[in-house]
């Protein structure tokens, strides 16, 4: 997989339309949950995206302290289901925390993690705080990393 880092105005047409339909197939229809993806924050984020054979099969965008939560953030992580087997997810998560600790350093990285991914971001140095929320109606996780 291949790792690519860039800002909205950056991305090509095709990598936006990869991106963006990569987080449907994801979020909306394999985790039916509706909800509106495209909320005005992505043109603010730093976007990671790793691909396969010329296509998006991994994501995060990432945010400088202050654009969502106080803290440097990493949301909307997502990998291809048919992709899942290979470890993309850490890759693209210690490429998110990389981009971010050379673009904002000395900063804690802040996420709201789906709750049954605990473990999955507690690997990678994420401990939880406070209460477990819903967030369109999935369970989630405050996490920060130091």
């Amino acid at each position: 997989m291949k790792i690519g880092v860039k800002t909205f105005e950056e991305l090509s047409n095709l990598e936006l339309y990869q991106i963006l339909r990569l987080r449907s197939d994801i979020f909306v229809v394999e985790q039916d949950c509706v909800y509106l993806d495209l909320d005005n924050k992505d043109q603010k984020a730093l976007h990671i995206f790793g691909t396969k054979n010329n296509e998006v099969v991994a994501y995060t965008r990432v945010f400088k302290p202050g654009d969502y939560f106080e803290n440097a953030s990493i949301g909307r992580v997502v990998v291809a289901r048919d992709q899942r087997k290979y470890g993309y997810g850490k890759k693209i998560m210690e490429a998110s925390i990389a981009a971010i600790e050379k673009k904002f350093p000395n900063t804690s990285i802040e996420i709201s993690a789906q709750s049954y991914l605990l473990k999955f971001y507690a690997d990678l140095g994420f401990a939880a705080f406070g209460e477990e929320y819903l967030e369109d109606g999935i369970p989630h996780t405050r996490m920060l990393r130091s």
